[in-house]
């Protein structure tokens, strides 16, 4: 017997279609004499064959052409409309060069002579690897099409969430001005829910935006907002069949991570799991801080010396045995028919980039419950906001300019009721017109989003006309302003939109103290 140890493949599924014994047991000895290893199932009739199609799950099918009340080709056309990939071999005593070729053309691998069956095994070797190739290639054009969408995402993402920013923004604003209406609590607790409502609705734009575009920097995640955009984004996704529930201990939480990569993370796992329950269940998200011993860790897993967030992902499915749960992160490594192999793959990079580690436990038909554990490494406060004494100001003369007319106003009443003397102009024209008619301002406040006259050409206007103060330009984060055309200023500070009022005075105080001092900027 040759040496086939160098072409070993694991054990296959083989659906076998004769009528004949003998001819089966021929055609099977081809496979035996070659050293491949596999099971078999004989049927001869069409409910036999579709009932093993679903229940076998064969890797090939090995066809006589023709049986009594059912054929080969009937065979292969039932298959085609099921894979297009599953190898189909016909193995016929009679099949001429005609039918052949017909037999091709309709789908089938290729076809064997039952008088001449020496290369039956060769044949299902290659039919076996070029399936998988065809199966790998079709992964790849899904993930093609599925990036082309997101970009597609992206860009309509992109389009929205600046007249959405601009639409919330007021909120905060507004809701922030009505909470120092403390002898009045109805105004207060109104103040209270705009500027919650603004908040939730700007961290929901910008989520959305985030996981579009794939964005990959590290911020400060708050564990609420988090949870909050997962549930949004599976609104829609959850059959009623499936019951749903998201349990935060401490929403208010924040650490340092990527936003994006965790929801995308705790997306892939919630989808898993509504998958997992086909005929409905419980799917249960959970927070816990936890404090981890050094026996936990296993090797090759560093440990810090913190807290640990616990994020869990819950669900009543039908759980995993011990060999699916020995491969779980092997790329490529799947269990669904339309799935990748990549989604527990990523949420492992995911997870290990914020030097944290993954585990499992899972019980066939019980369910499995997925445990992510990152370090608590906190961002450090900016300031306690209720100590806002410094914050006043000392009547400095502070031009705003933003095309949006709600904005502007806001941003105005807010500066006016801290004790500037603020100036309002809606353009860079009008910011310029008003500067030859009153002079310099001590600081100006510029949105760079603007359309017609943009926030960088107004501030490179600016300094044409030799302003040298501070500016505070109001950007998105996920689309910095173009600075390369300005010439280099010492007092230029970037503020992230959407912004709050105490981020806007402390950037605004400390700017102002900077530029009376001659020193070099802040950031923000």
């Amino acid at each position: 017997m040759p040496d086939k140890s160098n072409l070993s493949l694991p054990k296959i599924r083989v659906l076998q279609i004769e009528d004949s014994q003998p001819d089966a047991e021929l055609v099977l000895s081809e496979l035996d004499a070659d050293a491949i290893d596999f099971d078999v199932r004989l049927v001869d009739d069409e409910a036999g064959y579709l009932q093993e199609l679903e229940q076998f799950k064969p890797h090939i099918v090995l066809s006589d052409l023709s049986m009594p009340g059912f054929s080969g080709e009937r065979a292969l056309e039932l298959l085609r409309d099921r894979d297009r990939d599953l190898p189909f071999i016909y193995v016929s005593a009679t099949l001429g060069e005609e039918a052949a070729i017909k037999a091709l053309r309709n789908g089938a691998t290729d076809y064997i002579l039952k008088h001449n069956p020496a290369r039956l095994a060769s044949a299902v070797r290659r039919a076996l690897r070029e399936a998988e190739v065809q199966r790998a290639q079709r992964r790849a054009e899904a993930e093609l099409i599925r990036a082309q969408r997101f970009e597609s995402l992206a860009m309509l993402a992109g389009g929205l969430s600046h007249d959405l920013r601009n639409l919330l923004q007021p909120l905060l604003l507004a809701g922030e001005s009505l909470q120092d209406y403390q002898d009045d609590p109805r105004l207060a607790r109104l103040g209270n829910l705009v500027r919650d409502c603004g908040k939730r609705g700007l961290e929901m734009v910008q989520s959305m935006l985030s996981f579009a575009r794939g964005a990959r920097r590290a911020e400060q995640v708050r564990l609420g907002g988090l949870l909050d955009a997962l549930d949004l984004l599976l609104q829609g996704s959850v059959p009623k069949s499936v019951s749903l529930e998201i349990a935060v201990d401490d929403p208010e939480l924040s650490f340092s991570g990527n936003h994006t990569e965790l929801q995308q993370c705790l997306l892939n796992l919630c989808l898993n799991a509504i998958q997992a329950m086909p005929a409905g269940g419980r799917l249960r998200v959970e927070t816990a801080q936890i404090v981890l011993p050094p026996e936990f860790f296993e090797d090759g897993e560093v440990s810090d010396d913190c807290r640990y967030l616990r994020l869990s992902v819950i669900d009543t499915g039908v759980g995993m045995d011990s060999e699916v749960m020995s491969r779980l992160y092997e790329p490529f490594f799947t269990t669904k028919e339309t799935g990748t192999g990549l989604g527990l793959p990523s949420c492992q990079r995911i997870v290990t980039s914020h030097g944290g580690v993954m585990r499992v436990e899972s019980t066939p038909g019980l369910g499995t419950s997925f445990h992510l554990y990152l370090p608590l490494i906190e961002l450090a406060n900016e300031a306690v906001e209720s100590d806002s004494s410094h914050l006043q100001g000392e009547a400095e003369r502070v031009l705003v300019v933003v095309e949006e007319a709600a904005q502007l106003s806001l941003l105005v009443d807010t500066l006016d009721a801290w004790g500037y003397q603020t100036h309002a102009s809606q353009s860079g024209t009008a910011a310029l017109q008003w500067i030859e008619a009153h002079g310099m301002p001590d600081l100006v406040v510029m949105d760079a989003d603007m359309n017609l006259f943009t926030g960088v050409r107004t501030l490179a206007a600016l300094i044409e006309h030799g302003y040298r103060n501070a500016v505070l330009l109001l950007a998105r984060p996920d689309a910095p302003p173009e600075l390369d055309e300005i010439p280099g200023m010492e007092h230029l500070y970037l503020v992230d939109k959407p912004v709050s009022t105490f981020r806007l005075l402390k950037t605004l105080r400390e700017a102002l103290v900077a530029s009376e001092a001659g020193g070099l900027p802040g950031a923000d």
